[in-house]
């Protein structure tokens, strides 16, 4: 990987992350930087899942969508882990 992929992968954790931290309600207590890990890891799961199923030119807007649901759960059980509080 060079460093423009690693740059732009990034980018794109930090856009994911932030968008999923916009989806979740009130105030979560995770660091901009564990929202960046969570948005990275989020889009390459959403890219694993649905990649393979959809080939369109340009913005694929249900890959989008699902790995901005994938970082807003992720976001949400780091928020939860954090504070120590229960899923309910």
């Amino acid at each position: 990987m060079t460093v423009a992929g690693i740059v732009s992968a990034i980018i794109v954790g930090l856009i994911i992350g932030a968008l999923g931290r916009l989806v979740v309600p009130g105030k979560q207590n995770v660091p901009i930087w564990l929202t960046i890990v969570i948005g990275i890891v989020a889009a390459l799961i959403g890219t694993a899942i649905v990649g393979p199923l959809r080939d369109t030119d340009g913005i694929d807007w249900i890959e989008l969508l699902t790995q901005v649901v994938l970082a807003a759960v992720g976001v949400a059980l780091a928020s939860n882990f954090r504070s120590g509080r229960s899923i309910r």
